[in-house]
């Protein structure tokens, strides 16, 4: 599993393409992919139960 599986901004098409629905410009998406992070800077956890877990 991929910490891509567990983002918001992640989903499949209808087509089966998996796609990375963040909205860059073309500088941002130029840096992004010079970067080469560790970590997605735009990763949003999915799981909206979190919280609710953690105040128990």
């Amino acid at each position: 599993m991929s910490e891509c599986d567990t983002c918001a901004n992640f989903y499949i098409d209808e087509d089966g393409d998996e796609i990375c629905d963040v909205e860059l410009d073309e500088d941002e998406y130029a840096r992004y992919l010079s970067s080469h992070p560790k970590k997605c800077p735009y990763y949003q956890d999915s799981d909206d139960y979190k919280i609710v877990r953690h105040q128990a």
